[in-house]
């Protein structure tokens, strides 16, 4: 039995699997378009570690930076009197494997105290 060439090709498109399509299933991440949808990065860690401590109207923060990328840590200060003013400290860089001190204070009680992180 002899097929005629117009039915040779449709066979052979109905049992082709596109080469993508064959490493998906293997568990692979393909190829072209699909490889750039399948391989996202994850966004890398970032943020200095901060421990902060108040004592009456004095507020002192170290922050260590153990990533490689620069952090711009800034100490906030909110004082708990109305008429005393609230402290925004100026951004610090902290580098890789850096340790750095920040300070700030109230004329009377500190009401809370906190870093802000900025790349």
């Amino acid at each position: 039995m002899r097929l005629p060439g117009a039915v040779l090709a449709a066979l052979a498109l109905l049992v082709a699997v596109p080469s993508g399509a064959a490493s998906l299933a293997a568990g692979g991440h393909g190829t072209g378009r699909d490889a750039a949808h399948a391989c996202v990065q994850k966004p890398r860690p970032f943020g200095s570690e901060c421990r902060t401590g108040i004592s009456g109207s004095n507020v002192v923060a170290y922050c260590h930076n153990p990533y490689p990328e620069t952090d711009h840590v800034r100490l906030h200060v909110e004082c708990d009197r109305w008429w005393d003013i609230d402290v925004d400290g100026a951004p610090v860089a902290a580098g890789p494997a850096e340790t750095v001190r920040l300070t700030g204070r109230c004329w009377k009680e500190v009401r809370s105290a906190w870093v802000s992180h900025a790349k």
